[in-house]
């Protein structure tokens, strides 16, 4: 194992940059369709992964970006109690994370499993990318992402749409090294000069913008409507936390989960997502992206991802660098969602399949087939619908339907890898 903790500055930031923009498609996309701008989710993701670090003493090489599980309840969330109320139910959601750290510093990290095994995190999950798709088939179309108003002639945009999916999908598949890391940079770049060619890119907003402007943070509001809306959204991406820590952990050949701890790991992430709420950003999540590039390049430097994370910042106060990012079309954007949303669903029906949830049992059918209506059909009761109610019926129906323990899934290789 090469060790890289040596290396010179320079190399450590070109390594940074590198890691920036494996994670950069992802990054800005999320922001890019729920609204929020993606300047300030850049400085989110940034001083997240500083939160993340520090909380950790630096020992993990991990990046913090926009979370996709959030998607679908920001959008929701925004039309029903508005932007600031909604950034306050995303703070109250990192709090969450950072009760799940306290409770695994004082339980260990056995009684996640038993609250919250493969049988419920997995169709929460597919819930999660399953209810996304009408989204990506309306920006697809050249619609707006609520279906509401078309933007660009169906003719024109389902070509668009179609071209930076298949590229998109050629990239994921064919490419090699760190081109295949970043699919969706590709599937950006030529939708966006198709879209140019065909006359449906204005440029305006990039030479009205100043090269240096302070983002458009947005100060969070509080209502107890809006956090009980959003807090159990929170369960899903804390559980691929844990997954994706064990996942750098196999890379790098250390058990995080020990040192610096599940706790501190969880923590981090809960106090980064609080503070991207509190600028107006997105949530934050480990990107499983950046961990490929720490497998492809073998550079195991934590340091690495500091400098990934001071390079976001300083993107964030281009002014014209947002303004770029915010002309880009929306059957672009809807092409290459079609794979991503779809892949979050796959992801969920994967950790069914991993942990071998045996769906014959009437157990596990019922609380997969009630988590799946509850939530692509937006059920609501009370104050919680879609995916958070969703959720929270996966885990009620989970803890008082009776069954062995065998007939819930694998659920020691849920901690164990």
């Amino acid at each position: 194992m090469q060790d890289h903790t040596n290396d010179p500055i320079w190399k450590q930031a070109i390594a940074g940059s590198q890691m920036l923009l494996v994670a950069f498609g992802a990054l800005v996309l999320m922001p890019l369709i729920t609204g929020l701008d993606p300047n300030v989710a850049l400085f989110t993701a940034g001083i997240g992964t500083l939160i993340f670090h520090i909380v950790t003493g630096g020992q993990i090489p991990i990046f913090l970006a926009s979370s996709f599980a959030f998607i679908a309840p920001i959008i929701a969330a925004k039309g029903r109690f508005g932007l600031e109320e909604t950034l306050g139910g995303l703070l109250a959601a990192g709090v969450l994370y950072v009760a799940l750290s306290a409770a695994v510093r004082a339980k260990g990290t056995g009684f996640i499993t038993r609250l919250l095994p493969p049988v419920v995190i997995g169709p929460v999950i597919m819930v999660i990318g399953l209810s996304l798709a009408p989204v990506a088939v309306h920006m697809a179309s050249g619609r707006t992402g609520d279906g509401a108003n078309q933007l660009i002639p169906y003719d024109t945009a389902i070509w668009i749409a179609m071209i930076s999916l298949v590229v998109t999908v050629v990239m994921s598949v064919w490419a090699k090294g760190i081109f295949r890391l970043i699919p969706i940079m590709f599937g950006i770049v030529v939708g966006y000069v198709i879209s140019a060619v065909m006359g449906i890119v204005d440029l305006t907003p990039i030479t009205e913008a100043a090269w240096f402007a302070i983002p458009n943070f947005v100060a969070p509001a509080f209502s107890m409507s809006a956090i009980l809306f959003m807090v159990p959204v929170a369960i899903a991406p804390a559980i691929e936390h844990i997954g994706d820590i064990l996942a750098i952990g196999n890379v790098t050949h250390k058990d995080y989960l020990k040192k610096p701890g599940l706790h501190r790991t969880l923590l981090g992430d809960g106090l980064a997502t609080s503070a991207a709420a509190a600028f107006g950003g997105p949530p934050n999540t480990t990107y499983s992206e950046v961990t490929g590039a720490v497998v492809l390049t073998r550079n195991f430097n934590p340091r690495v991802m500091i400098w990934a994370a001071g390079i976001a910042i300083v993107l964030a106060f281009v002014g014209k660098f947002g303004a770029a990012l915010q002309t880009i079309p929306v059957p672009v954007m809807g092409g290459i969602l079609c794979l991503l949303f779809g892949s979050i669903a796959v992801v969920g029906l994967n950790t069914l399949i991993r942990h071998q949830v045996d769906l014959s049992q009437a157990r596990n059918l019922v609380i997969v087939a009630i988590t799946l209506v509850f939530g692509i059909g937006g059920m609501a009761l009370g104050q919680m619908e879609g995916i958070a109610l969703c959720a929270v019926a996966a885990i009620v129906l989970n803890l008082i339907l009776p069954g062995k323990g065998e007939a819930w899934g694998n659920t020691d290789e849920a901690t164990n890898g």
